[in-house]
């Protein structure tokens, strides 16, 4: 065998401990020796597995020229935490398969953050805005009208540009949104412009 088809199983560590540390502290990664059917590299354990141990792999490794990944599957941790994993076959230079990689992730904790905004975002949980509380809420108002504005001409508020600004004025004066004195800060703060030219504009379209 050549020096450059050469068996590295260094190269095979250090793609484990790459993977492990990239998905870390939810990832761990095993490598199994087919020849000698031992657990070899454990990156990140999980498992509570040691360098040694039997890999059980006998099945895969009575063919495994005929297998290149297996899975994803699932099972289950000691502590009861859900695994899901897939084993993948190392091969050498003259395509000899000589490890298995096993890349075992721990789910659990991606199932408790769908549960939590699942919880979060229950319909159910969100009362309608009391119309006493919010008839005179001149902001929610110029809120709603503005993204809507916003949406119907595929403009978005960070790249809202002068003349764009000036249609928004005027489209929310024709909404009566400018009753208020507080208005014309409060406009002129969300769309980054001085309070005199908001004030500018309006005036403009009174005197029409």
């Amino acid at each position: 065998m050549s020096t450059a088809n050469a068996f590295q199983p260094t190269n095979y560590q250090t793609i484990a401990d790459s993977i492990a540390t990239l998905l870390f502290p939810h990832a761990e990664v095993i490598l199994h020796d087919l020849k000698t059917k031992q657990v070899v590299h454990i990156a990140n354990n999980l498992s509570k597995r040691k360098i040694g141990d039997d890999s059980a792999l006998d099945e895969l490794h009575s063919d495994p020229r005929s297998a290149q990944s297996i899975g994803p599957y699932e099972k289950l941790n000691w502590d009861g935490q859900r695994m899901r994993s897939i084993t993948s076959i190392l091969r050498d230079g003259e395509g000899q398969a000589v490890m298995a990689l096993c890349i075992n992730l721990n789910y659990s904790v991606l199932e408790q953050a769908r549960d939590a905004l699942n919880l979060f975002f229950q319909a159910s949980r969100v009362m309608p805005q009391p119309e006493a509380l919010f008839r005179d809420d001149w902001q929610e108002r110029i809120n709603t009208f503005l993204h809507a504005w916003l949406h119907k001409n595929s403009l978005s508020l960070n790249g809202l540009r002068r003349e764009d600004k000036r249609q928004l004025v005027e489209a929310l004066y024709h909404e009566r949104a400018f009753e208020g004195r507080s208005a014309y800060d409060y406009v002129a703060n969300v769309l980054l412009m001085g309070r005199a030219t908001v004030y500018k504009y309006v005036k403009a379209l009174r005197e029409e």
